[in-house]
């Protein structure tokens, strides 16, 4: 490998994750907290790699990323819950750590079952928080990410990244 060569993790060694908003904002920006934020109150770095999952059970996972700031979407408050009949049945209310992910996953074994499925990210109340300017009313306030689980016995991963203004989810692995 290029010892030269600019990568993520080599950005975020040096403290410069979220390189593009420090740039935006007209300085440096500061090491990540053990709250995912810097001393201005801005999302930080990410501070520690993520974990592997090779060997573990059936499970939902969450990872947050904001997309606005280039940063994982610490504090962020998402709710989970299930498909039943017409309505959507809350399950548990999570809030993501430093790293953008909750601190345990969203189910796990027994608890993951086939269905359909929906996590409400409180995108505006998280926005807010961090102290960004809004537009009254915002454009996205709570974000409902609706997705299905066939097979109970897979690991299930769900990035989603979002902005004030928009947002994307996939399958991840």
């Amino acid at each position: 490998m290029d010892p030269l060569a600019l990568t993520r993790r080599s950005l975020a060694g040096l403290g410069l994750g979220g390189a593009a908003a420090a740039a935006s904002a007209g300085g440096t920006r500061a090491q990540a907290g053990s709250s995912g934020t810097s001393p201005d109150g801005r999302p930080g770095a990410l501070a520690v790699a993520p974990t592997s999952q090779a060997g573990l059970g059936p499970r939902l996972t969450l990872h947050a990323i904001d997309n606005a700031h280039g940063t994982p979407g610490a504090g962020l408050v998402c709710d989970l819950s299930i498909r039943e009949g017409d309505v959507y049945r809350p399950i548990k209310t999570v809030i993501t750590q430093a790293n953008g992910r909750p601190a345990e996953p969203l189910l796990v074994d027994d608890a993951l079952k086939p269905g359909r499925y929906e996590v409400l990210l409180h995108a505006a109340a998280y926005f807010a928080a961090l102290g960004v300017t809004l537009p009254s009313p915002n454009f996205l306030d709570r974000v409902p990410i609706r997705f299905q689980i066939r097979d109970a016995r897979q690991r299930y991963h769900l990035p989603v990244l979002f902005t004030p203004w928009g947002y994307s989810y996939y399958r991840g692995s």
